[in-house]
């Protein structure tokens, strides 16, 4: 590992105990996928996964995107998921987002429950962004309440790949 990786995982790992971040809430959620269908959040427990809550109007959400968009083609090989929740209710406008900023990962809306989830999750301030990172066992290996650099995903992905 590089000392800038080091270094950057330090910082988002503070984050992450910072935050108080747990994944749990997250398997007893079914939300809606693009098509309106149900998706139980429970099909992605057991991998290394990226849970990031967004909304189209949040600027510093739509910032990030395009880098988890590249991280998640970068390890997906290596097992490495990432779900976008979308703090959203309709379906269509999304999906036309998601096509625009060529989103290679599935994405959820949350509807009316994203902001106690997120509350849930650790983020007790209810700001977007917030990501949630785990490895394989479910633990939390780090989060992040504001944006994420293309670097700090990097960091954050290798250590749940780990």
């Amino acid at each position: 590992m590089t000392r800038r990786v080091a270094i950057l995982l330090l910082a988002f790992t503070a984050t992450c105990r910072a935050q108080d971040a747990r994944i749990e809430p997250l398997w007893a959620e079914t939300l809606t996928g693009l098509d309106d269908k149900p998706v139980a959040m429970q099909q992605f427990r057991g991998r290394p996964l990226a849970v990031n809550f967004w909304a189209r109007w949040c600027t510093p959400c739509r910032d990030e995107i395009p880098d988890f968009v590249r991280a998640r083609g970068k390890f997906k090989g290596k097992g490495m998921e990432v779900v976008g929740i979308a703090i959203e209710d309709k379906a269509g406008p999304v999906a036309e987002f998601a096509k625009a900023y060529e989103i290679n990962y599935p994405v959820v809306l949350a509807g009316d429950k994203g902001i106690a989830l997120m509350q849930a999750m650790g983020n007790k301030r209810a700001g977007l962004p917030f990501t949630v990172i785990v490895d394989r066992q479910g633990r939390v290996v780090a989060s992040k309440l504001g944006p994420m650099k293309a670097a700090e995903i990097e960091a954050a992905f290798q250590q749940a790949l780990k």
